[in-house]
C-alpha cells in the first residue's frame, strides 16, 4: 500500500504541480490521502487526452465509476484506485461526490460547446469545487463548502482561460456561447486563432465572473477550519492568473513563473487571508 501512495505522489508531482506544492503544507500523515485524491483527479481529467473518440473515454470513466462503487475487484492492482479506495474508507469520502466529479468530466469527451454561464458554473462546481471540498474533508473533516464552492468555480474559470489557446486548437469551446454571442465573437475566428474585440470582451466578462466568485469565497475565508488551509492553497494563484491574462493576448496568455507560484502558495500558507485576496 505505501507503494501505491508513493506512485500517486509521483503522478501528482508530474501532472498537477501546484496542488503537489500545496500538499507540502499539509500534515505528513494526511499527504498520502491528498496525493491519492489528486492522482484520481488527474487520471479522469486526462481521459479526453488519451482517447480519440468519445466511446473509449466513456469506457474509462465507467471503469472509475465501478471502482468507486466497489464493483471492480481488480482495482487493487491499480495503484491510484487502490490508494483512492483506502482514502475513501479512512476519511469518509462520499462515493456520490466522486461519481458526480466523474460524470461532470463526460463533457470533456465531446465537441459540444459550453452553452451558458450557468452550465460552466455547474461544471466548475462539480469538478473544481468538489475537489477542493473533498481535500478539505481529508484534512479537517469538513467540506468547508461556503468557501470551497465559489473558490472552486473561480479556480476552474481561471484555468480554462489559461487553457483557451489549447482548446481553440482542438476546436473546443469552454467560454460559454452565451458570452460569445453577447459580444459578437465568432467561433470560426476563435478556431482560426484570430483575436477580436468581441472575444476580448467575452473573456473580460468571464474574468469578472471569476473574480465575483473569488470575492464570495473571501467573505467566508475566516470560517475555514485552520486544518483545511493546505487543501485550498492553490486558490491563491487565481487572482494573479486572472490579472496576468487580462494583460495578455488570449491566444498567448502570460503564465506565472513556477518560482512565483511557489512563493504565492507559501505566502498564503503563512497568511491564509491572502488565499482569496
Amino acid at each position: 500500500m505505501p507503494d501505491a501512495f508513493a506512485y500517486c505522489a509521483d503522478l501528482v508531482r508530474a501532472t498537477d504541480r501546484d496542488r503537489f506544492i500545496a500538499t507540502l503544507f499539509a500534515p505528513a500523515d494526511r499527504r498520502g490521502a491528498l496525493h491519492a485524491l489528486y492522482a484520481f483527479n488527474s487520471e479522469i481529467a486526462r481521459v479526453h487526452e488519451a482517447v480519440r473518440e468519445a466511446l473509449p473515454g466513456e469506457v474509462r470513466l465507467q471503469w472509475w465509476r465501478d471502482v468507486i462503487g466497489g464493483e471492480r475487484k481488480e482495482a487493487r492492482a491499480n495503484p491510484v484506485a487502490s490508494a483512492l479506495l483506502e482514502t475513501m474508507a479512512r476519511h469518509g469520502l462520499a462515493a456520490e461526490r466522486l461519481v458526480a466529479l466523474i460524470e461532470a468530466r463526460r463533457f470533456d469527451l465531446y465537441d459540444d460547446p459550453m452553452a451558458t454561464l450557468i452550465d460552466l458554473e455547474t461544471y466548475a462546481r462539480d469538478t473544481s469545487s468538489a475537489l477542493l471540498g473533498l481535500a478539505a474533508r481529508i484534512l479537517s473533516g469538513s467540506d468547508a463548502e461556503a468557501f470551497t464552492g465559489p473558490a472552486g468555480i473561480a479556480y476552474a474559470m481561471a484555468g480554462l482561460i489559461r487553457a483557451f489557446p489549447l482548446h481553440a486548437v482542438r476546436r473546443r469551446l469552454y467560454v460559454p456561447v452565451e458570452l460569445l454571442e453577447r459580444h459578437r465573437a465568432h467561433p470560426h475566428d476563435i478556431f482560426a486563432g484570430r483575436p477580436s474585440a468581441g472575444l476580448a470582451a467575452a473573456l473580460a466578462e468571464l474574468r469578472d465572473v471569476a473574480r465575483h466568485h473569488l470575492d464570495a469565497a473571501r467573505e467566508h475565508a475566516t470560517a475555514l477550519p485552520p486544518t483545511a488551509i493546505a487543501a485550498v492553497l492553490p486558490v491563491a494563484l487565481v487572482r494573479p492568473s486572472l490579472d496576468r491574462s487580462a494583460r495578455s493576448d488570449p491566444f498567448a496568455p502570460g503564465e506565472i513563473a513556477p518560482w512565483r507560484k511557489q512563493w504565492l502558495i507559501w505566502r498564503a500558507a503563512r497568511n491564509p487571508a491572502r488565499i482569496a485576496g
